[in-house]
């Protein structure tokens, strides 16, 4: 019975944080030139909520611009759900259910414009490790600040050097994330790590040759490749329910 309430808490949890990124989505997906957006596409200014950043994405006439609000929410419900059903009551669930809005923000950001802000992912790696140092220290945790610490650099260097090797297909965004993602799987332990890295890169191997099939993109056309790091990271944390 706790474990469907602690569900349901994150769901709702999920589905209301969810409401709050399709503005910030909007504003944020930019070319690496270009200042965030301060207006809609019919050139109203943005204000509102957060200084205008967080909420639904609407002109102010009405019309809604941006991604989709209903693909958000139900994304970022069905995403705290997983990560209640794998963590249960201990206390890094309270971090994951955190920083899951925040990747969801950030999938939606590269998915639109192939970047990933640091405005986000550099604050993202520091709050990330904050949080977990603070649930280390509550009794019924099931990881290792000191393993989340290592596993930041030891996956931010490795993703580094990718990046060195080639910069055209490994963006260096994708470096800065891997500070967070490190640290959420390396909680774990090194195996949940590299299973969760290597998911990542399977799950969008597996996109690109669907849209190579459907015609839809070629061998040499770019995908984002954040959203897929990310849903691996969900992926080993998945897994790690079956250690626990």
């Amino acid at each position: 019975m706790e474990t469907f309430w602690i569900t349901t808490a994150s769901v709702l949890w999920g589905g209301g944080t969810g409401l709050l990124i399709p503005r910030a989505a909007y504003r944020l997906s930019v070319p690496p030139d270009e200042p965030w957006r301060a207006a809609c596409p019919a050139g109203h200014p943005i204000t509102g909520t957060g200084k205008g950043w967080l909420g639904r994405a609407r002109c102010a006439d009405g019309d809604s611009y941006g991604p989709s609000t209903p693909v958000l929410v139900t994304v970022a419900a069905v995403v705290c759900a997983v990560l209640a059903a794998a963590t249960d009551a201990r206390p890094e669930l309270v971090v994951w259910l955190v920083l899951a809005p925040v990747g969801v923000l950030l999938a939606a950001v590269d998915f639109t414009a192939e970047r990933l802000p640091d405005v986000v992912t550099l604050p993202l790696a520091v709050i990330t490790l904050a949080l977990l140092g603070v649930a280390a220290l509550l009794p019924g945790v099931d990881g290792s600040w000191r393993n989340a610490l290592f596993g930041s650099l030891a996956l931010g260097a490795s993703y580094f050097v990718l990046f060195l090797i080639n910069p055209r297909g490994f963006g260096f965004g994708d470096v800065k994330l891997a500070l967070t993602l490190g640290a959420v799987t390396g909680w774990y332990g090194w195996g949940i790590l590299i299973v969760a890295s290597i998911a990542g890169f399977l799950l969008f191997s597996v996109y690109g040759l669907t849209l190579i099939v459907a015609r839809r993109a070629d061998r040499k056309s770019a995908h984002p490749l954040g959203p897929f790091l990310l849903t691996g990271a969900c992926v080993g944390v998945l897994l790690s329910s079956f250690g626990s």
